[in-house]
């Protein structure tokens, strides 16, 4: 083995051409001229553009980054502006983070107080390490608080409140449950024992949260009564939970800037009661919805702590960094397949704990079904215990520091928020803009571009839209509590599909389609594979006709299927030499309606087309009205 020496250094690109934007452009352009995305005629500059794509926001995402798109220096890990983090992750940080890594944090909503206690039991031997405990008609009884922390250590696991309208009368009784954790510390320590530590947690105190939940009064005396109990104590008063806008169907600029305003306005009536900035900054806790789209919330993250510092900054408290409580997003999860929302959680803890969530819940796969079982309960705690124990997440500073293309898009989603909080601030605050419809106005804007993008799979939902399991029998699930209602929507990406889907499940007969394939086998497999796709992502069974039959052989198959409509599946050379003694065959043979798959306008005597980018929810919609199905 040779060493490298001083004289002759190992140089990092050794071997490799110099290359430089231009020619990476003239190589991306060969592939794109390959795969018809570009002409001879497209010009090399012209790469960037075919191969970018648009958030939500409006953020370009380009191709390709370098270090001509560092936005700055974003700082340090563990100093304003807090973008690479708010600690240094080798230390136990305020919260009972485990060293190296974030707070574990399980939800519990179970009504049934045996089970709850089982449930927490077997959390805390497990891994996780605080408890989110959802009180009052959406989950425990309030009054069975005592009882369900009973056997829980107050002192070693934190502990979040959400009780919503009954934030008050569980927060009075946890009170009075760490009030008992302080006697019997004092009483320690007057015997000589070593004193324990004080309760922590947070008792989710959020009015305005509430407000665009539920559509309840905003009733800010409940935060700062609260938080005046509780400053200079292990628990905070307050919550800002952004997940509400994220679960109307928001975008992540709009999740940032309705937050801030929300913290800016609790800092306010904070201070007006007589705490100071720096206690009243550290009564607040920021909850977000984490995603499947990893980078984004990496991005996101970073960007909301970095907003918060410049609120403290100019508030006067520049060293108090935001608290981050990062929650597998509801919206993206889905009741279809829901095996695969294991894979959606991953890839958002991932984004959380890279993105330098102080904690991170992440959602069972069947939550959208009822409560969690055991199992589905065991296997949220172990996606958060195989990041930080096998992956070692936890164990390395910003990961994505310095990348530039999370750096760029990081101050790019920094920015578009800063613009929306300013609006709300312009509006008159945010409770303002709750009230006059400023908020939801903006995210039904939103939502109704995404809901476009779902329905025609240009955001593909595997196991909903794409490639659904026609056969699936799904796990059966004790229901959950109904959730609030009254204010924002609550929606999820999968919901359209899912009706259609529960519709033809509902249906006394499965509903059927035809695929009319004409010629041989690999003529027409890939338009069948793509129709039977999309026909099953409503619920409707697809029966092949098989290769190489005429329109006589064509017809008597259709009738032996029991089908009432058809879809013609072949090539474009095929359609103009056999589609349309096929289209008339079918229709002679009884087809309520006959499509085709392939593009627009490839043959005259058909009702519809379907094809890649056609709106998926709409043409499952006609085929279930066409067979007589009750939605």
């Amino acid at each position: 083995m040779t060493v490298p020496s001083e004289k002759s250094p190992l140089a990092l690109a050794a071997g490799f051409e110099p290359v430089d934007r231009a020619r990476w452009q003239e190589l991306a352009l060969g592939v794109l001229r390959k795969s018809r995305a570009a002409t001879d005629e497209t010009p090399p500059e012209a790469v960037d553009d075919l191969l970018a794509t648009t958030t939500y926001d409006g953020i370009r995402l380009a191709p390709l980054y370098t270090a001509e798109n560092a936005p700055g220096d974003p700082g340090v890990p563990g100093f304003p502006p807090f973008v690479r983090g708010n600690r240094l992750r080798d230390t136990t940080a305020e919260g009972g983070e485990r060293p190296g890594g974030w707070d574990v944090r399980q939800r519990h909503a179970d009504p049934d107080v045996a089970a709850t206690k089982a449930a927490i039991d077997a959390d805390l031997k497990n891994g996780v390490t605080s408890l989110w405990l959802v009180l009052g008609a959406e989950g425990i009884p309030v009054d069975a608080l005592p009882e369900v922390l009973a056997d829980v250590y107050l002192d070693l696991a934190p502990i979040s409140l959400d009780a919503g309208p009954d934030t008050r009368a569980a927060a009075e009784t946890f009170l009075r449950l760490t009030d008992s954790l302080a006697d019997s510390t004092a009483a320690g320590a007057e015997s000589g024992a070593a004193p324990a530590a004080g309760a922590r947690g947070n008792l989710g105190a959020d009015p305005i949260g509430l407000s665009a939940r539920t559509g309840a009064r905003v009733e800010l005396d409940v935060l700062t009564d609260l938080a005046r109990r509780t400053a200079g104590t292990g628990v905070r008063a307050g919550l800002v939970d952004a997940t509400v806008y994220h679960d109307a169907g928001g975008s992540d600029a709009q999740e940032l800037g309705f937050s801030i305003a929300t913290g800016v306005a609790y800092l306010r009536a904070l201070t007006d009661a007589g705490l100071s900035v720096e206690e009243a900054l550290a009564q607040l806790e920021f909850r977000y919805a984490a995603t499947a789209d990893q980078f984004l919330t990496i991005a996101k993250l970073r960007a909301a702590r970095r907003l918060w510092a410049r609120v403290a900054e100019v508030s006067g408290s520049p060293e108090s960094p935001q608290r981050q409580h990062a929650v597998t997003s509801g919206a993206m999860m889905a009741g279809r397949d829901p095996w695969v929302n294991m894979l959606r959680t991953t890839l958002a803890c991932f984004g959380a704990g890279i993105g330098g969530a102080d904690a991170v819940t992440v959602a069972p796969f069947d939550a959208v079904l009822g409560l969690p079982d055991a199992f589905s309960r065991r296997i949220a705690r172990n996606t958060q215990s195989l990041l930080l124990e096998e992956s070692s997440l936890g164990r390395v500073l910003d990961p994505a520091g310095g990348s530039w293309y999370v750096e760029s898009l990081t101050d790019e989603l920094a920015r578009t928020a800063w613009d929306v909080f300013t609006g709300i601030e312009k509006a008159g605050g945010i409770v303002t803009a709750l009230q006059s419809g400023h908020v939801e106005n903006a995210l039904a804007e939103v939502w109704a571009e995404r809901r476009t993008n779902i329905a025609h799979r240009r955001d593909p939902l595997t196991g909903v839209s794409e490639f659904p399991n026609p056969t699936e029998k799904l796990p059966v699930r004790t229901p959950a509590p109904a959730p609030a209602t009254g204010g924002l929507p609550r929606n999820r990406y999968s919901q359209d599909f899912e009706a259609l889907r529960d519709a033809a499940d509902a249906a006394a007969e499965r509903p059927k389609v035809f695929l009319a394939t004409l010629g041989p086998l690999a003529a027409y497999t890939a338009r069948a594979t793509f129709a039977a796709n999309l026909f099953q992502a409503g619920g409707i069974e697809t029966v092949p006709a098989g290769p190489s039959l005429g329109p006589d052989e064509l017809a008597a198959a259709f009738r032996e299927s029991g089908a009432k409509v058809a879809v013609l599946c072949s090539t474009d050379k095929i359609y103009a030499s056999d589609g349309e003694a096929a289209a008339a065959a079918l229709r002679d043979a009884g087809a309520a309606r006959v499509w085709l798959a392939g593009k627009q306008g490839t043959l005259p005597d058909v009702d519809n087309y379907v094809f890649s980018g056609c709106d998926a929810v709409a043409v499952l919609t006609t085929t279930l009205d066409d067979l007589g199905v009750a939605r």
